[in-house]
């Protein structure tokens, strides 16, 4: 396995504490988020290189965004395509329920995660804002997220996101919350949030998938 490296603040995300069974290659940034898929082994990010701007990486993935899945023959980009690709192939642990509405529910949260809060304050965004701005856009980009993503878990939460299961949701938000701490985000407007987030890093799988845990996490982000 050959991951491929990103700097710990633009987060790729791509729970499911991967590693590649035989015949499948991963190509990530912090990958390692949730219950395994196959046995656990987290690809994670150093600091001081971006190796996904290469032409290398650029043919696995042409947005030059991590995460990619190099698997069963074929190179998947973007996080929630990999996750419902394994989730039709590979589906124990189940990430997606089985009623159709709770199943709503869960691709509702993550694509609010995914698509409406994480773009807004990656490296790529961030950037572009200019050194002075990026915590206060970072702050405003993820509050503004969080307040819509609070109202929404209220109904649907149980213990995790959506109901008692761990879902492709629960993936999405955990290292959401890792970035709003980074970007030194007050999370007392968010009770529901920060609940389940806390439950969520009380299991095992997420525990150890942690990216202040990986063996190239560094030094000042490690816990």
């Amino acid at each position: 396995m050959n991951p491929v490296v990103q700097q710990p603040v633009d987060f790729g995300i791509l729970p499911g504490s991967l590693r590649p069974c035989p015949g499948e290659e991963s190509a990530g940034g912090p990958q390692a988020w949730g219950l395994p898929v196959c046995p656990v082994q987290a690809t994670s990010s150093i600091r001081s290189l971006s190796p996904q701007f290469s032409e290398e990486f650029q043919a696995l993935n042409p947005m030059k965004q991590v995460p990619a899945l190099k698997i069963d023959g074929i190179t998947i980009g973007q996080s929630l395509a990999i996750i419902e690709y394994l989730e039709e192939t590979r589906p124990t642990p189940r990430l997606l329920p089985q009623d159709p509405k709770k199943r709503a529910h869960v691709r509702m949260i993550s694509d609010l995660i995914a698509g409406g809060i994480q773009p807004l304050q990656n490296l790529s965004v961030l950037k572009q804002v200019g050194q002075e701005n990026q915590l206060t856009w970072a702050q405003k980009a993820i509050t503004s997220g969080f307040n819509a993503l609070e109202q929404i878990l209220q109904s649907t939460a149980g213990r995790y996101c959506v109901g008692d299961e761990v879902s492709m949701a629960d993936l999405c938000l955990v290292p959401q919350v890792a970035n709003a701490e980074r970007f030194k985000v007050d999370l007392t407007p968010y009770p529901t949030i920060s609940r389940i987030n806390k439950t969520l890093l009380a299991l095992e799988a997420f525990q150890v998938s942690h990216p202040c845990r990986q063996p190239d996490t560094p030094p000042e982000l490690r816990a």
